[in-house]
């Protein structure tokens, strides 16, 4: 829960940060937020969020 929160505010902030600086309008914003809304209720969802759990899993197990 705690590591799917985190990925949902890392990529609200990236969102914003597009739109503000002018890389991305309103109109796609809607969209990639409607397609990722939709996208979580198919069952290609539990997919996506194994390999997300892989990569997050992968990153932390480096050591610097």
């Amino acid at each position: 829960m705690a590591i799917s929160l985190s990925v949902v505010l890392l990529l609200a902030i990236v969102l914003v940060v597009l739109f503000r600086s002018g890389s991305i309008k309103g109109g796609p914003a809607v969209v990639a937020m409607l397609f990722g809304f939709f996208l979580a209720s198919t069952g290609l969802a539990p997919s996506i969020q194994r390999f997300l759990n892989s990569i997050v899993e992968t990153i932390s197990g480096i050591k610097i």
